[in-house]
């Protein structure tokens, strides 16, 4: 599996590039900026790009969907809870002084037990609202992409419309932390960490904060 990280945009949302070695096969999560970097490391890399996967609809997380999305003409997916988000994410970007530009509506919607599968490889969707109520994260391959559900020694923030901190984290404890403890976790912010790490060091899930 190839997997590359491109931290993207003012928030620097992590933009992760996902291939299957074999086929060059690969998807996008995050695309939150900064489209033409997403789409050179994708040639750089020789992959072909299947499908583009929004894990919430905030608006640093969905920023170059339009840019990548008109250039390569590939679906766009995410849980159908956060389309409200999507819709206004633009909207939201300017009331923060950024660029604003419009997403295409998704072509599928995720939901729990959902597969993306790409190539050989194969990542289930988790639903675990919280932080917004369609966020998602996906797991396979000794991988979790966390989007903003959960960070090295930290989680998401549960202050924004549509957020919940009781449930993030019932859904990160329930959810999350039955993987096994080697699980590479790659969030929507700030560096990789794993399974076992946030078992032990974060506060949020071992009850310390």
């Amino acid at each position: 599996m190839i997997v590359k990280t491109l931290a993207v945009g003012p928030l620097q949302v992590n933009c992760y590039i996902v291939g299957c070695s074999r086929t060059k096969k690969a998807f996008v999560i995050d695309p939150g900026d900064e489209g033409e970097n997403i789409l050179a490391v994708l040639e750089q890399q020789g992959l072909d790009l299947q499908l583009v996967v929004n894990t919430h609809g905030h608006f640093d997380h969905v920023g170059a969907n339009y840019y990548v999305i008109e250039k390569t003409g590939v679906e766009l997916c995410m849980h159908r809870d956060d389309l409200p988000l999507l819709k206004v994410a633009a909207q939201y970007a300017s009331g923060y002084g950024l660029p604003a530009v419009e997403s295409p509506e998704p072509n599928r919607f995720l939901a729990t037990g959902d597969l993306i599968e790409v190539g050989d490889l194969s990542f289930e969707v988790i639903h675990t609202p919280g932080h917004s109520p369609g966020g998602i994260c996906l797991y396979g391959e000794g991988h979790l992409f966390s989007g903003d559900t959960l960070f090295a020694g930290s989680i998401g923030r549960t202050d924004l419309p549509g957020g919940d901190i009781d449930q993030l984290l019932g859904h990160i404890r329930s959810d999350l932390m039955v993987l096994p403890d080697a699980t590479v976790v790659h969030p929507g912010h700030g560096p990789d960490s794993t399974v076992g790490r946030e078992k032990s060091v974060n506060p949020f899930v071992n009850g310390q904060y």
